[in-house]
């Protein structure tokens, strides 16, 4: 047998390439788990396949949370987040599933564009294909149904940002005592 028949191989990306599915998941999930873990969280991660979580995270209060994780698109001022799971089985061909708050507790986001993570409560998203976290208001002005990044900013301890206008404002985290959180893990 010759030598190199036993080298394992992996493939090289092009500098500049736009990383693949499977690599988007890793880097999110290494990400998220780097985030929680400066933070002083603890990270766990499920052994095997076909989990609903991607890891389980304890904040510091010993709460623990199962979380899935995905990565975010950044659409000019829009995050972009997939929410649906697609497979395709033997018996019902094509099937498309959401997530339920039975299988998670959280949804983490990872932007690598903003090198930024989100942690959205599960109840806040049940049944979306898809979610959108806006980084400034609509164009439209709505106000209904509009998800602001800053108000899911995972590890942000109210941070100075500054408007279009130039105005300071406190923006990055709100009290979590005034989220929808079912269960509030603690930021610090």
């Amino acid at each position: 047998m010759d030598r190199k028949s036993h080298e394992i191989r992996t493939p090289k990306a092009s500098v500049g390439a736009e990383p693949s599915p499977s690599q988007k998941g890793r880097m999110a999930e290494a990400s998220i788990a780097m985030v929680a873990t400066n933070l002083g969280w603890d990270v766990y991660l499920p052994f095997g396949d076909g989990s609903r979580a991607d890891m389980v995270l304890q904040d510091t209060n010993g709460e623990v949370f199962q979380t899935q994780v995905k990565w975010g698109r950044l659409d000019g001022e829009v995050i972009k987040v997939q929410l649906a799971t697609c497979r395709s089985t033997p018996n019902k061909g094509y099937v498309r599933n959401t997530y339920s708050s039975e299988e998670i507790d959280l949804i983490a986001v990872w932007c690598q564009s903003l090198s930024t993570a989100y942690l959205i409560p599960i109840a806040e998203v049940l049944g979306l294909t898809i979610l959108h976290l806006r980084l400034s208001g609509a164009r439209n002005n709505q106000k209904a149904g509009v998800r602001y990044a800053a108000t899911y900013q995972f590890g942000a301890v109210a941070q100075l940002g500054e408007r279009r206008h130039g105005m300071a404002e406190v923006r990055g985290s709100i009290p979590l005592s005034s989220t929808k959180w079912s269960k509030r893990p603690s930021s610090t």
